[in-house]
């Protein structure tokens, strides 16, 4: 028997809309990143960005666990000498909610041009409302 590869031509993509709701944020990043890499068909080929187009809402309503929210910082660097930045976790859920879950699943895909494909094909949205209805999405039933 030969082995499957899966080619550029025989990606079928599909939209799914999960809710951050009560959602813990590794857990919940981890599902999303499986989804966006395809690891979740049986056609998951490593080197082919076979994966659906994923919809996050409520992305301010992401929970961490024990003292991440005091302590937890988010960095980024001007490349300039003396030019690092440094934000709580408070500060970007009250600023920018959307940052802290693609923060979190940027981290788990490849490193790579295939990684960054995978990472345009996610969208996250504050509230409950987003602009995909047209796509048709169906929604993530976790298996609780």
């Amino acid at each position: 028997m030969k082995t499957f590869s899966l080619k550029n031509t025989e990606v079928t993509r599909n939209w799914v809309v999960f809710d951050a709701s009560d959602r813990v944020l590794g857990r919940f990043a981890t599902k999303i990143a499986d989804k966006l890499r395809g690891k979740d068909k049986p056609t998951f080929t490593p080197h082919v960005d076979g994966g659906d187009f994923v919809v996050v809402i409520n992305a301010e309503k992401v929970k961490v666990t024990g003292k991440k929210s005091d302590q937890k910082k988010y960095y980024k660097h001007s490349l300039y000498p003396g030019g690092l930045k440094e934000k709580s976790y408070q500060e970007v859920l009250h600023n920018n909610p959307e940052r802290i879950i693609e923060n979190a699943v940027k981290g788990m895909l490849p490193k790579n041009k295939l990684g960054k494909s995978m990472f345009k094909k996610l969208k996250v949205y504050r509230g409950s409302e987003h602009p995909h209805e047209s796509q048709n999405p169906t929604v993530w039933n976790p298996k609780i």
